[in-house]
């Protein structure tokens, strides 16, 4: 019998995969205090945080990302970067993508050690290989990833308890100012009812085409979650994000769903694209909102978008918008990229030396190879909590 699969083999082209050898691993720790404190259902930030990575190669093209917003593990992060993955890494060829990521992920293996670091770690690491690899081919991200849309809409992520940032109606007038196409607003730090008026006011002082999506970051019990989704079905919610505690979520968004007519969106806390599955798998979600930074970088997002595809589930991304633009825009089921205020993250604003203004909505995707973005080295150096970082 004829031997099918090696005459395939015979005859299968070869294929000369360019070399970008890593020579070298420089991170960079950035911490930026805010103007003020900025609370959700049951956390509060005071200060904005990032490692710099940057993957060097003996061709000369470098890459170049910032991912995470740790303060209290920044250091553990950079550690990781440096101590664990980039031993590895020196003399690979950052063109063998998959390869490059199965190096780093034994960063995840230490069970004594929160695994959100090694992923963090890893995450930036991912991100300034895709980015070195679109730089080498001359393409951006968005284009290798699926090429679907080449700018998406931007939301806000505000709504903050204590009103940081003026009265509601206020932050409103700013978003739209700012030429953002809508805002995800903070709930499940109240009652139902006081929850459900703080967003009438946001509903009333936007408009009807301003999207609003709310997050309760878990706070809310079961049957809070869905006293909340009923009392807010007339607000045209685009989604309810995270709406239940974590315990048993699973289940409970699920449930939750089931109750109400608002789509549930979660993902975000999640540490793998397998957990993502499991979420859709029980009917938990119409949204993934996975976050690329905090789980393992690009490559993951990826994968969990292809699940997602399987599922009819639409893909969101928490924050990090230097990343999750071409992410969301890449492919057909992607949802909206997700910034802050500057007051609340200054990054997206002032690091970003090339970053594109707004119009109608729509943030205009980078058309210089890998993600394409030009990082302000004074803003860099202004806030840099390390000597040199390099390794």
């Amino acid at each position: 019998m004829e031997d099918r699969t090696r005459m395939t083999d015979a005859r299968a082209p070869s294929i000369s995969v360019p070399a970008l050898t890593v020579t070298r691993v420089e991170v960079i720790p950035v911490v930026a205090p805010l103007a003020r404190v900025f609370k959700g259902s049951y956390y509060k930030m005071d200060s904005r945080a990032t490692l710099i990575t940057r993957l060097y190669t003996e061709e000369g093209v470098v890459g170049e990302a910032y991912a995470g917003d740790e303060v209290d593990t920044l250091a553990a992060i950079a550690a990781v970067v440096t101590d664990e993955i980039a031993p590895r890494l020196i003399g690979m060829n950052l063109m063998s993508t998959s390869r490059i990521w199965e190096a780093c992920y034994p960063a995840t293996f230490d069970i004594l050690r929160d695994r959100r670091i090694g992923l963090v770690a890893m995450a930036g690491v991912d991100a300034a290989m895709w980015d070195a690899f679109g730089k080498a081919l001359g393409l951006p991200l968005h284009v290798l990833w699926g090429g679907y849309r080449d700018e998406v809409p931007m939301i806000a992520i505000g709504g903050y308890y204590g009103e940081p940032l003026g009265p509601i109606e206020y932050e409103m007038e700013t978003y739209l100012g700012m030429g953002l196409a809508g805002v995800k607003f903070k709930v499940g730090g109240a009652s139902p009812e006081a929850d459900v008026a703080r967003v009438s006011r946001a509903r009333q002082a936007a408009g009807e085409d301003f999207v609003i999506a709310v997050d309760a970051n878990q706070g809310y019990t079961v049957n809070d979650a869905i006293d909340f989704a009923r009392r807010a079905e007339d607000l045209n919610i685009r989604w309810f994000e995270e709406p239940v505690g974590w315990a048993n979520d699973r289940r409970d968004l699920a449930t939750v769903r089931r109750a109400t007519r608002i789509p549930v969106a979660a993902g975000q806390s999640e540490l793998s694209p397998s957990a993502c599955r499991d979420l859709m798998e029980c009917g938990s979600i119409d949204v993934c909102n996975f976050d690329a930074s905090w789980s393992g970088g690009p490559t993951a997002w990826l994968r969990t978008a292809a699940v997602a595809s399987t599922y009819s589930v639409q893909m969101a991304h928490h924050e990090e918008p230097q990343v999750s633009s071409h992410l969301i825009g890449s492919q057909s089921h992607g949802t909206y990229a997700e910034c802050f205020h500057p007051d609340r993250d200054p990054f997206w604003w002032n690091l970003i030396a090339n970053r594109p203004e707004l119009k109608d909505g729509l943030l205009p995707l980078p058309k210089g190879a890998g993600l394409g973005w030009v990082l302000d080295t004074e803003y860099i150096d202004a806030h840099r909590v390390d000597g040199k970082g390099a390794s």
